[in-house]
């Protein structure tokens, strides 16, 4: 599915917006952050954030722990498997995962999300953790993290809101209600040698199920991202302190095709270190039905989608990935 093009003059350039000026309230700062945002999600349909509240000693705080609970034996890891979890929270290992047909994902990954009753709603549920004498720390750590992704994405529906001419609030109950699913999976790459770099996926190639995912990448590299018109993929660089973000299916069904989910995928790169990365995704509101929004309709426009229930599609999603 096309190449990667270093040679090429045309490059996808993927936009740094700093949203500091949104958050300190200055309406001249968040009228441009808004514009290229909206720009953003339309095309590539990938951006990177930088200037938000998500503070570095908390990210390297996370970092740090997760190389100590992927460090553990396998066999307590694998106490925690996900195969446990009604809704798909805990421990996956190499291979387990396949998103590309002709390869099984090179990862090993930990998902957690909101703390719920075990019920029979799609993905919610309680999370697994390890003991704590076993891992000091990684239970606190990542509840305080997601639980700051969480306020962040929000941040990014509003600045969303704005950009397609809506109240600022108007996915505040999508993002933010009990029954909204937001998981977070952070994974680790193993290295790879300078002969099998590019002929393996870290993670194949995919567009995410769900309306918007910011993700947290370490320095080591290797997401890439797909530019239809000429079937090539570009590198996503690691930017410091900046947080990926990327339009999912949901969001661009919503828009009717006006955000653009892309396809994206990690190469892992030849490397002696681990290669860590922790995903934050916005899955939405279980009852939520998915319709075009009314704004991004022009008159004589029709719908391109039908109406679907965010719950059916995830199910759906998810079960073809496993």
């Amino acid at each position: 599915m096309g190449s990667v093009t270093p040679d090429s003059d045309f490059k996808v350039t993927i936009p740094v917006i700093d949203i500091s000026g949104y958050l300190a309230g200055d309406a001249s700062a968040t009228e441009s952050v808004v514009s290229a945002l909206h720009s953003a999600a339309r095309s590539p349909g990938f951006f990177q954030i930088v200037g938000h509240n998500v503070t570095s000693e908390l990210r390297n705080r996370l970092l740090t722990t997760l190389k100590a609970f992927f460090a553990l034996p396998a066999d307590r890891k694998k106490r925690l498997h996900r195969g446990n979890s009604n809704s798909l929270r805990g421990y996956e290992s190499v291979g387990e995962q396949r998103l590309e047909a002709a390869f099984a994902d090179q990862k090993e990954g930990f998902m957690i999300g909101a703390e719920l009753p075990d019920g029979k709603r799609f993905l919610q549920g309680p999370n697994q953790w390890p003991e704590e004498d076993e891992c000091p720390g990684f239970r606190e750590t990542f509840m305080e993290y997601f639980g700051e992704l969480r306020q962040l994405s929000k941040l990014m529906f509003r600045l969303m809101a704005l950009g397609l001419k809506l109240e600022e609030t108007y996915f505040d109950d999508f993002v933010d209600s009990r029954d909204s699913v937001t998981m977070c999976r952070a994974h680790r790459y193993p290295p790879t040698t300078p002969e099998q770099a590019g002929k393996t996926r870290g993670i194949g190639a995919h567009s995410d199920f769900g309306a918007l995912t910011l993700l947290m990448q370490d320095d080591i590299g290797g997401l890439e991202v797909f530019h239809r018109p000429t079937e090539t993929w570009h590198p996503v660089a690691p930017v410091p302190d900046a947080f990926v973000v990327n339009i999912g299916d949901m969001m661009e069904r919503w828009t009717n095709n006006r955000y653009t989910s892309t396809l994206h995928r990690v190469i892992t790169p030849a490397s002696t270190r681990d290669r860590y990365s922790v995903a934050f995704f916005n899955e939405g509101l279980l009852d939520q039905v998915i319709e075009c929004i009314p704004t991004c309709l022009e008159p004589g426009e029709k719908p391109l989608y039908e109406p679907v229930v965010v719950e059916e599609h995830l199910a759906k999603r998810y079960g073809n990935s496993y």
